[in-house]
C-alpha cells in the first residue's frame, strides 16, 4: 500500500487531466505529440510503479491511464463519450489519439492483456472491443491494496505466530538470503522446504518473508486450478499481485494427488514461490532449492515450551522438561497446549496432567492396520514376580521417567551416536505376565501402548517388512510410546547363513529392525518365550533382560488373591487350595473369568465348585489332564 494514499490520489488526478487536455486536442483534429513523460516525476508513485513493474511503454501507460480516467474522471469519461458516440473506449480510440501509439500494445503477451492490467470486452474486433482498466489496478493506482478478489477466494495470509527455535531460525535465514538475491527478482527461485513440521515450515516461511518487508500468503495445492489454463491464469495473476505488492506465495501440499498442480505452476510462474508439506521434489522445468527442515533436538523444543507455558504457575520446569524430552510435537501443537489444558473440563485434574494427556491425544499418528493401540490400565500391585524382577521393571520406567535429567541435564545424550530409547526383552513361558508388565509400565509412565502384530509385519516381498516397521516406528516416535513386539523372536530371531537372496533379504531386515529399535526414542519391549531364539546382535543392543518365570505355589496364590475384585461377591475361597492348580497368570485369568461366569449364571456367590469347573475348561483347552493332586481338599 501507498505510504501516502492521498499523494498517489493528487498525482493521478494530475496525470488524468493530461489524458484529457490530449483527447481535447484530438477532438479538435490536433494529435499530441507529448508522450507525458515529465522531469522529476517521483519513482514511488503507484502509477510510476507499476509502468516500471510490468515494462509499459509510455504509449501503454496512457492507454492504462485513458481506461482510468473512465472510471475516476468526469471529463475523461465525457470526452470519451463524446468521441466515441457513447461507446466505451477501445484499442481504436487509443491508437489514434494517443502519442507514441503502436500496435503491439494489443497483442496478448505485451503487458497491457498478458498481466491482465486491462479487460477486453465482447466487440465487433480486436481494436473495437470494449477496453477497462482491472479493478485491482485501478485501486493500486488510487494508493489501495486489497488482495484481487480471485486470489482471495482461496489464497489465506501467513503470520508469524512467536519465537522461533535457533535451529529454525537459520533456515528463516537461508530461505530470505535465497529469495532476497538479484536472482530471484528475475522469478528463477522456488525453494521447497522439506520436512515433518509443517507448521515450522510455515513460521519459518512468515519469517523470512518478515525480513524481506513482504506479506506471506498460502494456497493449499488441492485449491490450485486442475486445468492449464485456469492455472496459467492464477499464475500470472499472482505475478501481477507479486509485482505490485512485495507479496510471497506458498504453496502447502495438503491433499492426495496434488503433485500435478504444484509442477504445472512451478513452471508457469515467474516470481519466487515456496512450497512447503509435499513428501517428494517436484520435477519442474525450473530449478527446485529444496531444503530440509531440521528436527528440534529436546533441548530446543524445551525452549519453545518455555516460551508457551513458562508463565503458567502450575508448570514446573521439571514439568517442562519432562514434555520436551518424551514428545516430539509440532510447533502449533506445542503452542496449542496453554489454550487445550485451560480449557479442558475442569475434573479436579492438576493442570500439568491434563497438559500431559493434551500431548498424548496430538502425538497420535495414524497406526494402520499392523498396531493395536491399549490403553493402559494395568497398576503394580497386579503384578506377582520375584523382587529382582520387580525391581528390573521398576528401573525400566525410572530410566525412561529421567532420560531428561541423565540425557539432557547431564549431557549424557552427546557421548555416543545411538538413540535415547530403551530396549527391553522380556523373556519366559506363556502367560507369566509380560504383556501384563509392558502395560502396567506403560500405565506407570501415562504413554499410549502400542501392540505390534508381526504376523502381519512381515511380508515375503523384498522391501514391503521394512515398510511396515518405518510406519510402525514413524506412528508412535512423536509420543515416545511404549512399543510391544509380541513373541518377538517370529523377526527377532537368529540371522541366517547366507544361501540365496531370500536369506539375504531375511539378514537385512533383521539389521534394519536393530538399527530402528535401538534408535527409537521410547521403550521398546520385545517379548519372547524361546529366549535362546533371539540373535546374540540382538541381545548386546538391550538395556534390560527381565526373565518371568513360572510362579511358584506362594506366587500363584498372590495372583488368585489379586484376580477378584471387590464387588465380586465369593464364597470361602481358599487360596492356598487354588494355587495347586499348576498354570502361570494367564491361565489363572482366564480360569477365574470362566467362573464368574458360572457364578453369574446361577446368580450367586462364586465358589470353589465354579472355579473347578472352570479349570477343567481351561484344562481341555491347553489338552492337559486336571489331577486329584491339584485340586485334592477343595471340596
Amino acid at each position: 500500500m501507498a505510504d501516502d494514499p492521498r499523494g498517489a490520489i493528487d498525482d493521478l488526478a494530475a496525470e488524468l487531466r493530461r489524458i484529457a487536455a490530449i483527447l481535447q486536442l484530438y477532438r479538435d483534429g490536433e494529435r499530441s505529440g507529448d508522450a507525458g513523460a515529465p522531469d522529476g516525476r517521483d519513482p514511488a508513485t503507484p502509477l510510476v510503479r507499476v509502468a516500471a513493474a510490468f515494462g509499459l511503454s509510455d504509449f501503454e501507460r496512457d492507454v492504462l491511464l485513458l481506461c482510468a480516467g473512465m472510471e475516476l474522471d468526469a471529463g475523461c469519461a465525457a470526452l470519451v463519450a463524446e468521441l466515441q458516440a457513447g461507446a466505451p473506449a477501445n484499442f481504436a480510440l487509443a491508437l489514434a489519439a494517443l502519442p507514441a501509439a503502436h500496435w503491439s500494445a494489443t497483442l496478448p503477451d505485451a503487458p497491457l492483456r498478458r498481466w491482465h492490467l486491462v479487460k477486453l470486452g465482447d466487440g465487433p474486433s480486436l481494436v473495437g472491443a470494449p477496453l477497462r482498466i482491472d479493478e485491482r489496478i485501478l485501486h493500486h493506482l488510487t494508493g489501495l491494496d486489497p488482495l484481487d478478489a480471485t486470489l482471495a477466494a482461496i489464497v489465506e495470509p501467513v503470520r508469524p505466530g512467536g519465537e522461533l527455535a535457533p535451529a529454525h531460525l537459520a533456515v528463516a535465514d537461508r530461505v530470505a538470503a535465497v529469495l532476497g538475491s538479484p536472482d530471484a527478482g528475475q522469478g528463477d527461485t522456488i525453494v521447497q522446504l522439506a520436512g515433518d513440521d509443517r507448521s515450522a515450515a510455515r513460521e519459518i516461511a512468515a519469517n523470512a518473508a518478515t525480513r524481506l518487508s513482504a506479506d506471506l500468503f498460502a494456497v493449499a495445492a488441492r485449491d490450485l486450478p486442475d486445468d492449464a489454463e485456469a492455472i496459467d491464469r492464477f499464475a500470472r495473476i499472482w505475478g501481477r499481485e507479486a509485482r505490485l505488492v512485495p507479496r510471497l506465495l506458498m504453496v502447502t501440499g495438503e491433499g492426495d494427488g496434488v503433485e500435478d498442480r504444484v509442477r504445472r505452476l512451478a513452471d508457469r510462474i515467474d516470481v519466487p514461490l515456496l512450497l512447503v508439506g509435499l513428501r517428494q521434489p517436484i520435477d519442474a522445468m525450473r530449478a527446485v532449492l529444496r531444503i530440509d527442515i531440521p528436527r528440534l533436538t529436546p533441548s530446543e523444543q524445551l525452549a519453545l515450551w518455555r516460551d508457551a507455558l513458562g508463565d503458567t504457575a502450575e508448570m514446573s520446569e521439571d514439568a517442562l522438561r519432562t514434555l520436551a524430552f518424551q514428545f516430539e510435537l509440532d510447533l502449533s501443537a506445542i503452542r496449542g497446549a496453554k489454550l487445550a489444558a485451560s480449557s479442558a473440563r475442569d475434573d479436579g485434574t492438576p493442570f500439568a496432567r491434563r497438559v500431559w494427556a493434551y500431548c498424548r491425544g496430538q502425538a497420535r499418528g495414524p497406526i494402520g492396520d499392523t498396531i493395536e493401540r491399549i490403553e493402559p490400565r494395568a497398576t503394580w500391585d497386579q503384578l506377582v514376580l520375584p523382587d529382582h524382577e520387580m525391581a528390573m521393571l521398576r528401573a525400566i520406567a525410572g530410566q525412561a521417567r529421567d532420560r531428561a535429567t541423565v540425557y539432557g541435564d547431564w549431557g549424557m545424550a552427546e557421548t555416543g551416536a545411538r538413540g535415547s530409547g530403551m530396549v527391553s526383552l522380556f523373556a519366559g513361558p506363556s502367560g507369566t505376565g509380560k504383556t501384563l508388565a509392558a502395560e502396567v509400565i506403560a500405565n506407570d509412565l501415562s504413554l499410549d501402548l502400542y501392540r505390534i502384530d508381526l504376523s502381519a509385519v512381515v511380508n515375503k516381498y523384498i522391501g514391503e517388512t521394512e515398510k511396515n516397521l518405518r510406519r510402525v516406528f514413524d506412528s508412535a516416535e512423536a509420543g515416545g510410546a511404549v512399543l510391544l513386539f509380541d513373541e518377538a523372536d517370529a523377526l527377532f530371531g537368529k540371522r541366517s547363513e547366507v544361501k540365496d537372496s531370500h536369506d539375504r533379504h531375511a539378514n537385512i531386515e533383521v539389521s534394519y529392525l536393530l538399527q530402528r529399535v535401538e534408535a527409537y526414542r521410547g521403550v521398546a519391549i520385545l517379548t519372547t518365550n524361546l529366549r535362546d531364539a533371539i540373535d546374540q546382535a540382538f541381545l548386546r543392543r538391550l538395556r534390560f533382560l527381565v526373565q518371568f518365570p513360572f510362579p511358584d505355589a506362594a506366587e500363584r496364590a498372590a495372583i488368585w488373591q489379586r484376580m477378584f475384585p471387590a464387588a465380586m461377591p465369593v464364597a470361602a475361597l481358599d487360596f492356598a487350595r487354588l494355587a495347586q492348580l499348576n498354570v502361570a497368570g494367564g491361565g489363572i485369568r482366564n480360569i477365574a473369568l470362566n467362573a464368574a461366569f458360572l457364578a453369574a449364571a446361577n446368580r450367586a456367590p462364586l465358589t470353589m465348585s465354579d472355579i473347578r469347573a472352570a479349570a477343567g475348561i481351561e484344562y481341555a483347552k491347553l489338552d492337559r489332564p486336571l489331577t486329584e493332586s491339584e485340586t485334592r481338599g477343595w471340596l
